[in-house]
């Protein structure tokens, strides 16, 4: 089968890999029928992810058709269509008990990190029962795709950011985790949500799906400033750090009010100082990632009930041939690039590149 592997530091590369077999009772083998290209995978090829395997099939945003169940999985069968948790976890261990399953003792971030992910043909699931979510017949692969990692990381963040139906939220970045944080940060009711990002076309997009009521180009506006303007000089109730930007972190907790929830949802590549003595007696609450992705299924209903709606971070869709023209769209923005969606492999079609 083809797969997209993280080959070396600075470089991924589709090639031919084994299908995958059964190796514990609680695997699944799914087909997969849409992946995509994420951000984190872009992190993995220069090396920002020191516990991701050379080698590893990338990939861990997708959903397919399960096509083999080991012995110990009890909830899916074959045929079964289901989206795929970003974090693999075993549901019985202290941290999963209490939803923390990003710290599973069995998993955590596994796949398309340390064992072979979703940016291939067929992918093996381990405790499937606990990582696959089941995709109800109304809801398309594309409407549930992101549900296991993008969409599960905006709606955890907007969960733990503890907003209030008043509040003033302020989202840095715009990209698709920014705007998954937005829709769900709308769930919780409120007042006015704040977009900055320096991409106009994202910005203009948040604003026209409402997904934000304010726009802030930093290029061109103080976001502090501009933040301060909109609550009488106090700064943002809750503040979002998605960005993942070189001057984002501090961005972040300058633009708070005192007593004010800053949650870092980004991924940085570089180390971050948090300068105490500048922000002493703000009494800031800082909480931080990664992802706690528990609620897929909580998630799924809301897609169903047509509470969220990913469909506007889709603006590219083509067969696995052409993964690597995505990821140099992707990784640079082109074309308006937000989300590289990628279909079945098509065997009669030419494979364009074979590296990125």
């Amino acid at each position: 089968m083809k797969a997209v592997i993280y080959e070396k530091k600075g470089r991924v590369r589709l090639v031919e890999k084994p299908m995958p077999t059964i190796q514990e009772p609680r695997d699944a083998i799914v087909k997969v029928m849409r992946a995509s290209i994420c951000s984190s995978d872009l992190h993995i090829r220069n090396g920002g992810v020191p516990r991701a395997k050379e080698g590893v099939v990338l990939g861990h945003e997708f959903a397919g058709e399960i096509v083999e169940t080991g012995s110990g999985v009890k909830k899916f069968s074959v045929g079964d269509r289901v989206a795929v948790n970003v974090e693999s976890f075993c549901g019985e261990c202290f941290f999963c008990r209490r939803g923390f399953v990003n710290n599973c003792v069995e998993g955590g971030w596994e796949l398309g990190c340390r064992i072979d992910g979703g940016q291939a043909e067929y992918v093996r699931v381990p405790t499937a029962d606990m990582s696959c979510t089941r995709i109800p017949d109304a809801i398309s692969y594309e409407q549930a795709l992101f549900v296991g990692d993008v969409l599960a990381t905006g709606y955890w963040a907007a969960g733990i950011g503890e907003i209030q139906p008043a509040d003033v939220v302020l989202v840095l970045g715009a990209g698709p985790t920014g705007l998954t944080t937005m829709m769900s940060a709308r769930l919780f009711g409120p007042a006015v949500i704040v977009a900055s990002d320096v991409n106009e076309e994202r910005l203009a997009l948040a604003k026209a799906r409402g997904l934000c009521d304010v726009t802030i180009n930093p290029k061109k506006q103080d976001v502090v400033e501009a933040v301060r303007g909109l609550t009488d000089g106090r700064g943002a109730d809750v503040v979002f750090e998605v960005a993942g930007a070189k001057n984002t972190f501090e961005l972040a907790w300058r633009a708070a009010r005192p007593n004010a929830v800053v949650v870092v949802v980004a991924l940085y590549e570089e180390a971050q100082t948090i300068p105490l003595h500048r922000m002493y007696g703000k009494n800031l609450t800082f909480k931080t990632g990664g992802v706690d992705a528990s609620k897929c299924s909580e998630i799924m209903r809301l897609i169903e009930a047509g509470r969220l709606d990913t469909s506007l971070m889709i603006t590219h869709r083509t067969p696995l041939n052409d993964i690597m023209q995505g990821y140099d769209i992707f990784a640079n923005q082109k074309e308006g690039c937000i989300k590289w969606v990628v279909t079945p492999f098509e065997a009669d079609k030419p494979i364009p590149g074979e590296t990125f």
